[in-house]
């Protein structure tokens, strides 16, 4: 790997939900077939929109940046209604499911925070 990265690289939320989609896509390819166009394919997509929406978020305005953000941490929420479907078709564990769950409502408070910040630099701009 290189010593040189983008600025989205060093955020920790931005590894936080690497992190999450690793393990969703691990934890999905022992989902049986029959949930692989739907509830399998559909957490894939929206645990990897969370890094995603970060990263393309820094190569835009600061207002526009505040927007991708949004847009992830709705990820963050459609991640927890297919979990929470997950969990009921018996497709997790109660521990796997609190795991994930708690991760992604972490990862959903670094967004809330970070897109916090950017509003107060937006504010106080002169």
């Amino acid at each position: 790997m290189t010593d040189k990265l983008f600025s989205f690289e060093k955020l920790t939320v931005y590894q936080k939900s690497l992190s999450f989609s690793y393990q969703i896509y691990t934890l999905t390819q022992k989902w049986p077939k029959e949930y692989i166009y739907g509830l399998t394919d559909q957490i894939r997509r929206a645990s990897l929109s969370i890094s995603l929406n970060i990263a393309e978020g820094t190569s835009r305005t600061r207002k526009d940046y505040r927007h991708f953000l949004t847009i992830s941490r709705g990820s963050c929420y459609e991640c927890i209604a297919i979990l929470q479907l997950s969990l009921q078709l018996h497709l997790l564990s109660n521990d796997q499911y609190d795991t994930l769950y708690n991760k992604v409502l972490e990862i959903s408070k670094m967004l809330s925070g970070l897109r916090t910040s950017l509003q107060n630099l937006l504010s106080t701009k002169p």
